[in-house]
């Protein structure tokens, strides 16, 4: 299939500068969208009279079979709904659950205990270790589409070298988890493009190391489209700099989102926005007086700030209580969980239909259809 990456431009696609798996044809009529992952290609466009004539170019050129609208890639499920598309991976966690023999599990609130933090030596060492590797491995792979064990998996993946039977425990409790919540997924429906992030942090939270842990999410309209959960890389030595480490990160984040809107020749009309709950944070980002104080931090300084002197980017204080990000950076309790999950989009999944995605600020996107290239 590489030699798709040099027939592609012969049909004016153009590739992302964001993602070179991504490839984008732009004319007067409609935009036809490509992306490419080994032999599996996803092809959509804002109007569905121009994919059969892409469709059968490649077919000509490559042997491959169109196998007609998406529902099935790479483990993710989609299934389309009169309200937009939703998105899972019950089959990867049944799968996962019977590999476990856990599939008979009881199921359990969370996905970790509430406001409990994982130790390094907790306990007695688990006797099989590579088992304990094997089986972390598999859930990350969830967070595709499972922000809300984003947290826990990342905490059980930083003990793979040495892991405890309480380690085993907690792991065996994210899939118990994933066992009541079979069918959860998320929802993407269609709103206003307009970008916005939440960026959280728990200052000092890992008690083996002290290093922060930063979490962000961006929400395009009402639908979330990027996460992460990540232990930062040094310790911070105040709240303000741990927060303002995070903010660099999703600020990062946003950028990248916005240079892949543009390959994609889609105008965000609003500012995007990050969305934070420490005070001090945020007057760092817009105030210069501060940067004398905090002269450890240039480089992350110097990023957000050129953005929101350019305009790119407003910074703007939310409450704790409204903080969406907070579940990715620490342990929660089931209520207020739950509550964070419906934040998230997330939920069960209901009776699909067909038809095609209805976007409100313009045509309609046209039906995925996923091509495979044939073996032999």
């Amino acid at each position: 299939m590489n030699y798709s990456l040099v027939f592609l431009p012969s049909l004016d696609f153009q590739a992302s500068l964001a993602n070179p798996s991504l490839f984008v044809q732009q004319s007067s009529l409609a935009t036809v969208i490509l992306l490419l992952y080994v032999d599996d290609i996803i092809l959509t466009g804002s109007h569905s009279s121009l994919l059969p004539s892409v469709i059968a170019a490649l077919t000509q050129e490559f042997d491959m079979k169109d196998l007609g609208q998406l529902n099935y890639f790479l483990g993710l499920q989609i299934s389309y709904q009169s309200t937009g598309l939703f998105m899972s991976q019950t089959k990867y966690i049944k799968e996962l659950l019977d590999k476990v023999d856990l599939k008979d599990s009881k199921p359990c609130a969370t996905p970790c205990l509430p406001y409990h933090r994982l130790l390094k030596d907790d306990g007695k060492p688990y006797s099989h270790p590579k088992q304990y590797r094997s089986i972390v491995r598999a859930p990350q792979y969830l967070t595709f589409t499972r922000p809300d064990i984003a947290f826990s998996v990342n905490q059980a993946c930083q003990f793979m070298h040495n892991p405890m039977e309480s380690h085993v425990v907690a792991v065996k409790r994210i899939l118990r988890y994933l066992k009541g919540t079979l069918d959860f997924g998320i929802i993407f429906q269609p709103s206003i493009l307009n970008l916005q992030a939440y960026s959280d942090v728990d200052w000092a939270g890992n008690p083996n190391d002290r290093r922060s842990v930063s979490g962000f999410i961006v929400y395009l309209g009402s639908s979330p489209i990027s996460w992460a959960s990540k232990k930062q890389h040094i310790v911070s030595r105040s709240s303000t700099e741990a927060k303002y480490r995070a903010l660099a990160i999703a600020a990062a984040e946003l950028a990248w989102i916005r240079q892949l809107f543009c390959d994609l020749h889609v105008s965000l009309h609003i500012r995007p926005s990050i969305h934070c709950d420490n005070i001090s944070a945020i007057s760092l980002a817009s105030n210069p007086v501060f940067h004398s104080r905090m002269k450890h931090l240039q480089i992350d300084y110097h990023f957000v700030r050129e953005r929101v002197i350019r305009g790119d980017l407003l910074v703007q204080h939310v409450s704790s209580a409204d903080q969406f990000a907070d579940i990715l950076t620490k342990s929660l309790s089931a209520p207020l969980f739950q509550h964070q999950c419906s934040n998230l989009m997330l939920g069960s999944s209901k009776p699909a239909i067909e038809g095609e995605c209805k976007d409100i600020n313009g045509p309609s996107l046209a039906t995925c259809h996923k091509i495979k290239e044939s073996s032999g």
